[in-house]
């Protein structure tokens, strides 16, 4: 399981991070987290697995997503291919509540 950052660790050190949205595209329109790059869960695993977001390697990685669950998925997969990531803890709902 990969490890998780709170919605206030994640603002107060936003700068350090790609963060990633893996959710779905009819989700991204109620809102995103201002400057994450759109993702889908799928894409985002191949485009580790395919060796095409390399790029990304030496930079740390925030995933999220609408609930937790598919950001953790993200970040599991990407740990797995190399890449430091975490997810953010309870997705997209923590980040309007903190």
């Amino acid at each position: 399981m990969a490890e998780k950052i709170t919605a206030d660790k994640l603002k107060s050190q936003k700068s350090d991070f790609v963060i990633i949205d893996v959710r779905e595209l009819d989700e991204v329109k109620g809102g995103i987290i201002e400057n994450s790059v759109h993702m889908p869960l799928g894409l985002s695993i191949r485009n580790a697995k395919k060796k095409q977001i390399e790029d990304l390697k030496d930079k740390k990685i925030c995933t999220y997503c609408g609930t937790g669950y598919r950001g953790n998925i993200a970040a599991d997969e990407l740990v797995k291919e190399g890449f430091n990531a975490v997810t953010l803890d309870g997705g997209y709902p923590s980040w309007n509540q903190s």
